[in-house]
């Protein structure tokens, strides 16, 4: 089967040809996946700088959607042949305190057999090995397009909405609100009831917080004392309620505790080597802050079903074949990608989906 490999940190990815898992190897709860979509995550650009000291060569991508073409022995709640956003995580120990804590502690298990396109072959392959304790059965309205990005960006934003603990008609906050993350925040927060305002430093990214329904749309350009006076233009003199930042530049996670109100939470998604907060924001204004990873897979099953009710739609550049990767990678680094960078691995599986009579998202 083609597949794009990190063979060599800080090069580009190796696409060639590897062998295709076999089914008679699968542990008990993997499903062997024939992949439809692979997408493109900012992790990815972390593996392959070696940031994560992956054992390679490794196959790239943690977000993939896929059909089921194998089932392992214990596996019960997939057959061959169902439609599936994979799982990233695997083979959870289910004994720590985390896999027998409140059911959100279940991603942070230490004692797993690693990610996705991080520790394991992802899905920039035509076939690849997911945990079916950790994947999820899609609905019938919603795509291999839509669910490929849904698989890491879709999980961790939907989170993110959530931990934010708001309540319908508050004010949500979303700094880097045009990205990938972020243009899917807008719709869950709308969906589940709640006002926004996103700020984004890029056009593009101005356009798509204001084209997927925010409140407001304010430009993180215009400096932090200018953007309170438009979110409290915005909230009636509030603030936001709370904050969830998505964007790694140096000042969005100051930004995102000068736009929330007194006493109100932060939850941090973006990953930079450095998170800096003025003392201010912590001691005289009392800003909560969290950390947010992923969902697990039963808010994984709750975020489809979300996306599958309220039509919900992912912003994607779409790329024919895996050897087309190079250019999407190209776009990626650009700041021009508006959305989500995605693979069509295999064809006939998408003409398959636009034959059917169900309108898909």
């Amino acid at each position: 089967m083609l597949a794009a490999q990190v063979v060599e940190f800080n090069q580009p990815y190796k696409i060639h040809h590897v062998p295709v898992p076999s089914p008679s190897t699968l542990h008990p709860n993997d499903l062997l996946v024939k992949v439809a979509v692979a997408s493109l995550c900012h992790t990815d650009s972390m593996v392959t700088a070696g940031k994560f000291h992956s054992k390679l060569p490794i196959t790239g991508s943690h977000e993939g959607a896929g059909t089921v073409a194998a089932i392992g022995s214990s596996v019960k709640n997939f057959k061959i042949g169902d439609r599936v956003m994979c799982g990233l995580k695997t083979h959870r120990c289910g004994r720590c305190s985390d896999c027998r804590g409140p059911e959100n502690y279940r991603n942070y298990c230490p004692n797993n057999d690693g990610d996705l396109g991080i520790k394991r072959d992802g899905a920039f392959a035509e076939y690849l090995v997911a945990d079916a304790n950790e994947s999820n059965l899609l609905p019938d309205k919603v795509s291999f397009e839509t669910a490929a990005p849904l698989a890491c960006a879709g999980r961790t934003i939907y989170r993110g909405v959530a931990q934010a603990k708001l309540e319908k008609g508050q004010w949500l906050g979303l700094v880097g609100s045009g990205g990938g993350l972020g243009h899917l925040g807008i719709q869950f927060a709308k969906a589940l009831g709640l006002r926004v305002v996103g700020i984004d430093a890029r056009d593009e990214g101005l356009e798509l917080t204001r084209k997927f329904g925010a409140d407001a749309a304010i430009d993180a350009r215009k400096g932090t004392e200018e953007i309170i006076n438009e979110v409290e233009k915005v909230t009636g003199g509030l603030r936001c309620h709370a904050t969830v930042n998505i964007s790694d530049a140096q000042t969005a996670a100051a930004t995102a505790c000068a736009i929330t109100m007194m006493h109100g939470r932060l939850v941090q998604i973006a990953q930079p080597d450095q998170i800096c907060i003025p003392m201010a924001e912590l001691i005289f204004r009392d800003i909560r802050i969290e950390g947010s990873l992923l969902c697990t897979a039963r808010q994984g099953q709750e975020m489809l079903k979300v996306v599958s009710e309220n039509n919900i739609s992912v912003k994607t550049n779409s790329f024919y074949g895996l050897k087309k990767l190079p250019e999407l990678i190209e776009l990626a680094h650009s700041g021009r990608m508006a959305g989500k960078g995605i693979i069509i691995v295999d064809e006939d599986a998408i003409k398959k989906e636009n034959e059917i009579d169900t309108k898909l998202v």
